[in-house]
């Protein structure tokens, strides 16, 4: 396990940040920052956020990572890249990208989540019954589910969700099915570069930014799904092949 005096440092210098550089961005003297570097201190808590936040990782990250870090929604082992938000932008190192996005929980419904996390484990090579009996055995000890009252949000939410869902429906785009589910989907797995007529590929999507989507299996058969993805300002509509090959948009829509 690194110390912090060695993690402050190599993030520094990874950054290519001189120590009066670093000082400045804090507001704290150079003297600070080489005592920190030196072992001799250890910044305060204000001044870890300040650090979490330039040089974005976790306290954690920045104390030498003491503590395994778990989901307390989905239980999912937390690692800098995927933990989740709060509104300010400040990594919230309870909860991972897709359970809490910008402040906001994106799961009311248990069943919803198994059913999520189960797909992804079978994936992985678990059965179906392994990963269910493992799922509902883990998720009533985890701490958004025990004050799942306390943390609620009376389910506006899953409001908006439901008027995104109907939007999208109302949308009546050929071939596409019917729209039940919203999920949450971190920019970074969704974010494909679609091709214009000049022959640029653009992405419209933020790798860090949670959104909302689902994909939907043609039922036109073939080899391509329809990939839809959404969030309180915009609705998009794609199709694609296997693992996101040669997508095409077909729908970019202002909210």
């Amino acid at each position: 396990m690194m110390e912090t005096r060695e993690v402050i440092f190599q993030l520094r210098t990874k950054k290519g940040l001189s120590q009066d550089e670093l000082a400045e961005k804090l507001m704290v003297t150079r003297q600070a920052v080489s005592r920190w570097e030196n072992g001799e201190t250890i910044p305060n808590i204000e001044t870890l956020k300040l650090l979490s936040k330039e040089f974005n990782v976790t306290i954690n990250t920045l104390l030498g990572a003491p503590k395994q870090l778990i989901c307390q929604c989905c239980g999912m082992p937390l690692e800098d890249e995927i933990v989740g938000h709060d509104s300010d932008g400040s990594f919230n190192e309870d909860y991972c990208k897709w359970c809490y996005a910008d402040g906001t929980y994106t799961y009311s419904d248990m069943d919803d989540l198994i059913d999520v996390c189960v797909r992804n484990m079978v994936s992985e090579g678990f059965t179906d019954e392994q990963a269910r009996t493992h799922m509902k055995a883990i998720l009533p000890t985890l701490d958004y589910w025990k004050r799942y009252e306390e943390l609620s949000d009376d389910g506006e939410f899953e409001r908006f969700k439901e008027q995104l869902i109907k939007e999208i429906n109302d949308l009546h785009i050929e071939g596409l099915p019917k729209v039940e589910k919203l999920n949450a989907l971190v920019g970074a797995y969704v974010n494909l570069a679609y091709p214009l007529p000049s022959g640029e590929k653009v992405r419209f999507l933020n790798d860090q930014t949670t959104y909302l989507g689902n994909q939907l299996e043609s039922p036109l058969g073939g080899n391509r799904c329809f990939g839809i993805l959404a969030n309180m300002d915009f609705i998009m509509v794609c199709t694609y092949e296997t693992e996101g090959a040669n997508p095409e948009l077909v729908l970019y829509k202002k909210r």
